[in-house]
């Protein structure tokens, strides 16, 4: 279903932001990077409702999917492939102030997003896709990369991982935090990216997070997608 309401968006002076997509299912959101057929099906199997950000029509329509909306500056849309489209589903974002993937976290409403295609071979657009899940961290959105996911860790996560399993955390900005069923505990600790991080750390079994503040990214195995969609549905409290 398409909903329009208003935000506040706190990070950016451009005062209420309609949003476009309104969903009670996950969205697969699919950029214009690396976002092969394979993978799409893979989320849609566990987000069935996609939305592309400008060129991420592109693989979309590769991949025999239409998207629900196209959302950005439509620099990299083709024309041939804004043909194919339903005109009422294409929304131009002309400012140049945020990404692509940024003006979809900020127009889209679901209770997750699983983001495709915003990783890829560039380090600035993957730096950017991760800085962007903790400015709008009301957005619960797992970025899929080729051989790892990562996300924002809620305020308390429950991840019913085995023992071995990686879990990297990396701060985005001054956090503490609290764990249980990890290696190396983190209690006591202070995280920032400019001292220390938390990247290969390793799970004892079961692992519990809980972090005071909306800084922590955690980074997972890719073959745990499934586990961490649950878990970011069933955690109890939102930033």
């Amino acid at each position: 279903m398409f909903i329009l309401w208003s935000v506040q968006n706190p990070d950016r002076n451009q005062g209420e932001i309609a949003v476009i997509v309104d969903e009670l299912a996950p969205i697969t959101l699919i950029g214009s990077g690396d976002a092969d057929a394979a993978t799409i099906a893979s989320a849609l199997a566990l987000a069935p409702v996609v939305v592309a950000a400008d060129g991420g029509a592109v693989a979309a329509l590769a991949a025999g999917v239409v998207p629900r909306a196209v959302i950005g500056d439509l620099d990299s849309l083709p024309e041939a492939i804004r043909a194919q489209l339903d005109p009422a589903t294409v929304h131009p974002v002309p400012e140049q102030d945020s990404t692509d993937f940024e003006k979809c976290l900020q127009r889209l409403r679901a209770p997750l997003i699983l983001a495709i295609g915003f990783t890829g071979d560039r380090m600035d657009h993957q730096l950017a896709a991760l800085s962007a899940l903790v400015r709008y961290p009301a957005q619960r959105c797992i970025v899929i990369a080729p051989g790892q996911i990562a996300f924002l860790c809620p305020p308390v996560l429950s991840l019913p991982v085995e023992a071995g399993t990686l879990v990297s955390l990396y701060p985005l900005g001054a956090v503490r935090g609290t764990s249980d069923g990890l290696q190396w505990p983190i209690a006591g600790l202070d995280f920032a990216p400019d001292g220390r991080v938390g990247t290969s750390n390793c799970a004892t079994g079961p692992v519990t997070l809980t972090f005071d503040a909306a800084r922590m990214l955690v980074i997972l195995p890719r073959q745990t997608l499934p586990m961490a969609v649950a878990a970011l549905l069933a955690a109890p409290a939102r930033w």
